[in-house]
C-alpha cells in the first residue's frame, strides 16, 4: 500500500487533501467532530451542530456507539477467540481504534479497515500502526458494493477467510438508504464468511423518540438535511436473522454487557440499537 504522510488535525483554514469537498458534510468528519476529535471542516461541524441542536443527546449517541466498538472487540478476541477483523465504515482514527483493543488483548490479531472517505485515507498510516505480531490494513471502498470488498487483494493478503472473523459494521448501516436495503449487503458479507465468525451491528433508531421527534425526524430525511437512515428494532434485528446472538441479545448499545458500575443512560438518549451474533 501507498505510504502516506499522517496529518495531525485538519488544517483550520479548510485546507482539504485533493479530492476532498471541504464543504459537504461526511458522517465520519461529523462522527469525529461528536467524539472531540481534530479531523473536520466547518461544514460537518455545522452539520453536527444543527442535528444536536435539534437533538440535544445525540453526542451521547456517538459516545455510546463508540463504547460499545470497544467493549464488543474485546468480547470477540478476550473470550470469542477472534484474531481477524473486518471493519467496515471504521471512520477517522481515534483512541482505542479496533486494531489497538484486539492488540491489546491478542498481539496477533490482524484487522482490514474499510472506508469511503478520502481523509480517513489520509490518515491511513495511523490506522496502519499494527503490533509486531499481528497486522492492520486499510481499503478504500464503499459498503454499498460489498462484492468490491471482498474481492479486494488488500483482504485476502491480510485475512484468512477459511478462519473466523469477526465483521464489525458500527454505525455504518444507517447510511444505507430504503427499508429492507441493508439486510442483503450484510448477507453477502456474512456469506463469504466461515462458521464462527461474528457480526456485531450497530444502529441509529428512531423506536425512542416521541412522535413529534420521529416526524420530525422523517422530516429532515425528506429534505436531505440528513443522511442517517433509522430502522426499527424489528428490521435491525433480522439482520441477524441465521445468526445465534450473544446474550443479552439486542438491545440500546449503552445495556451490551456494561462497564461494571457504569451508569446506564435512558433509552432516548442513546436511540442506537446493537447486537452481536455468531455464524453458526
Amino acid at each position: 500500500m501507498k505510504k502516506i504522510v499522517y496529518c495531525a488535525g485538519v488544517d483550520p483554514t479548510n485546507a482539504a487533501p485533493q479530492g476532498i469537498d471541504p464543504n459537504q458534510p461526511h458522517p465520519a468528519r461529523r462522527y469525529n467532530y461528536w467524539l472531540g476529535g481534530k479531523d473536520n471542516f466547518a461544514a460537518d461541524r455545522a452539520s453536527g451542530d444543527e442535528l444536536q441542536r435539534l437533538f440535544p443527546k445525540v453526542r451521547l449517541g456517538a459516545l455510546a456507539n463508540r463504547a460499545l466498538l470497544q467493549r464488543a472487540t474485546r468480547f470477540l478476541t478476550a473470550e470469542a477467540g477472534i484474531r481477524q477483523f473486518l471493519d467496515i465504515g471504521t471512520g477517522l482514527p481515534t483512541a482505542d481504534n479496533t486494531h489497538e483493543v484486539a492488540q491489546r488483548h491478542a498481539p496477533d490479531s490482524r484487522v482490514v479497515y474499510v472506508d469511503n472517505d478520502p481523509l480517513v485515507m489520509v490518515h491511513a498510516r495511523a490506522l496502519l500502526n499494527s503490533s509486531p505480531e499481528g497486522r492492520t490494513a486499510y481499503i478504500e471502498a464503499d459498503l454499498n458494493d460489498p462484492e468490491s470488498i471482498l474481492a479486494n487483494p488488500t483482504l485476502s493478503e491480510t485475512l484468512d477467510l477459511k478462519q473466523p472473523v469477526g465483521l464489525m459494521l458500527i454505525a455504518v448501516l444507517h447510511f444505507i438508504h430504503g427499508h429492507g436495503s441493508a439486510q442483503p449487503i450484510v448477507r453477502t458479507l456474512l456469506d463469504a464468511l466461515p462458521a464462527g465468525s461474528y457480526l456485531v451491528a450497530t444502529h441509529a433508531t428512531s423506536d425512542f423518540g416521541t412522535p413529534e421527534q420521529q416526524a420530525l425526524y422523517q422530516q429532515l430525511i425528506a429534505q436531505g438535511k440528513s443522511d442517517v437512515w433509522t430502522r426499527p428494532h424489528d428490521e435491525f434485528a433480522a439482520l441477524f436473522d441465521g445468526l445465534e446472538l450473544v446474550e443479552p441479545g439486542v438491545v440500546p448499545a449503552s445495556e451490551w454487557r456494561p462497564e461494571p458500575g457504569a451508569e446506564i443512560p435512558e433509552r432516548s438518549d442513546i436511540n442506537v440499537w446493537t447486537a452481536v451474533g455468531r455464524k453458526p
